[in-house]
């Protein structure tokens, strides 16, 4: 039993470094698009637009605009907690804990099902 636990553990350290990780690494992308937005005083796009979609935001990165940075960060903080759910059902599948498989594959569905409502909205 306690080495169940220790994996469990384990499993929680990652997860919780995992976390940590994405937060810091978004806030580090959207403070570089901050200071970008500071040195060239354009934020890369016309008037008040701004890239809304993956294709606009990955577009805009190849060309460092100010604003597709600062997107590309919000899109990195929102995909950390999405990423934590896929490494919980790939750790609840290893253990065989099934009902927690299920459980944890019915969230990652609804995610994924908000997200393509927030696509077409």
């Amino acid at each position: 039993m306690t080495e169940k636990k220790d994996e469990m553990y384990r499993v929680e350290l990652i997860v919780s470094a995992l976390l940590r990780i994405g937060v810091v690494f978004s806030a580090i992308i959207i403070v570089f698009g901050l200071v970008m937005l500071f040195v060239t005083g354009e934020t890369g796009y016309p008037g008040e637009t701004y890239p809304t979609s993956l294709t606009a935001i990955f577009s805009g990165l190849s060309t460092l605009k100010p604003y597709a940075i600062m997107m590309f960060g919000l899109f990195c903080l929102i995909l950390t907690p999405v990423l934590r759910v896929v490494v919980s059902l790939f750790t609840f599948l290893k253990e065989k804990d099934y009902l927690y498989v299920g459980i944890t594959g019915l969230v990652l569905v609804i995610l994924v099902i908000s997200f393509l409502i927030g696509i077409k909205a």
